[in-house]
């Protein structure tokens, strides 16, 4: 390692282990969010970086006296067409992003300018700099870095607060005529058969269950014309990877069941007494006018609280039916840092393309009919 700093010994490590005991035990005491987790990155890493041209790129500080984690920075190397870029290891996969380090301890690092600059110098060379997805009132890493200010993202993440007993949290969060909608319709999906609701306890459950939601997601997303992550099979390895190796503790899958045929599914996070939702799907085919998604949020809600949550938060996306269960808007943030006269065109590409894409709904909203009321997906 380099040894600049008075304090800190920095350097970059490409094979850190982020299943290691010290790693679990700075994350423990960050300000990290569950996209940082152990588990989390060491399944991003392994499974995704290789399949996306990524090189890893993990910035890790540790105290000189001592020689324990003070910091780690996980990041990628990109490089997208020209433009080599650095970014926080996400690979669309990770809804909020933060360095793994203490407030105490980032503070130190701010104060420290030759800690600074050293790992100003390890992170280049690049064209451009990008870090999004930065939850508000997180470690400001835009400082660490000497990059520009940080703007708001164009969508915002939404949660709601979670109180006890179910009923009063359902009065409070819910419209009182959205309540009686979603208690007919459970009525009415009760009568078609046998209906249960579970979480997923052992490695056979969870399988299905993801193999079920690939099955489900796939025609829909496809319908809209993005496509679906969970059709790549090193996205559909990376997502069962995780939810086996944090069942019960890191992952919950959540699955509604018809006769014994998983009709519905939500796979989230576990993060310090919230749950965050990563990734759902329905039957919505045949069961078109049940409002399953909704239905389904409710009975992950019901739990969660049984489960002493306090936060239930469906993670970033501006869709409608998650101001229906009480989600209250939180901005995200991005950062960027122009490291050549290619990375300046590039950024600047990147500011167009919001005005881009926005031109181009309107201009295929006047040629196609009123959209159907959006139903909850990831």
């Amino acid at each position: 390692m380099n040894k600049l700093s008075n304090t800190f010994d920095i350097g970059i490590e490409q094979s850190f282990d982020f299943l290691s005991p010290e790693y679990a035990g700075l994350f423990d005491r960050s300000a990290a969010t569950a996209f940082q987790h152990p588990i989390w990155l060491h399944s991003l890493y392994a499974r995704l970086a290789s399949h996306a041209g990524a090189a890893p790129l993990v910035v890790v500080v540790r105290h000189r006296a001592t020689g324990a984690l003070a910091m780690v920075l996980p990041l990628l190397r990109i490089r997208r067409g020209p433009i080599r870029t650095v970014e926080f290891a996400d690979l669309r996969v990770s809804d909020y992003l933060a360095p793994v380090c203490s407030p105490e301890v980032f503070s130190q690092l701010l104060d420290d300018s030759e800690a600074c600059a050293q790992i100003r110098r390890l992170v280049r060379p690049f064209e451009l700099l990008r870090m999004t997805k930065l939850p508000d009132s997180r470690l400001p890493i835009e400082d660490l870095l000497a990059a520009s200010r940080r703007v708001s993202m164009d969508t915002n993440a939404y949660a709601t607060v979670l109180v006890a007993p179910f009923e009063q949290w359902r009065a409070s969060a819910l419209d009182r005529s959205y309540q009686k909608e979603l208690a007919k319709k459970y009525r009415q999906l009760q009568k078609k058969g046998a209906l249960s609701f579970s979480c997923c306890n052992d490695s056979a459950s969870v399988l299905e269950t993801m193999e079920v939601m690939k099955r489900f997601r796939g025609p829909r997303f496809q319908a809209q014309g993005d496509g679906d992550l969970l059709q790549r099979p090193e996205y559909f390895g990376f997502y069962s990877d995780v939810a086996l190796r944090g069942l019960g503790s890191f992952v919950r899958l959540y699955a509604m069941k018809m006769d014994g045929e998983v009709i519905a599914a939500v796979l989230g996070l576990c993060h310090r007494d919230s749950f965050l939702v990563i990734m759902s799907a329905f039957d919505i085919d045949g069961y078109k006018s049940q409002s399953l998604g909704a239905l389904m949020f409710e009975q992950v809600a019901r739990d969660c609280i049984e489960r002493g949550d306090q936060m239930l938060d469906f993670t970033i996306g501006d869709e409608p039916y998650k101001k229906l269960f009480g989600g209250q808007p939180s901005p995200m943030w991005a950062v960027t840092q122009v490291g050549s006269p290619a990375g300046a065109v590039a950024l600047f590409a990147l500011n167009q393309a919001p005005w881009l894409k926005l031109a181009a709904k309107r201009l295929a909203d006047l040629r196609l009919p009123p959209a159907r009321t959006p139903t909850p997906t990831r």
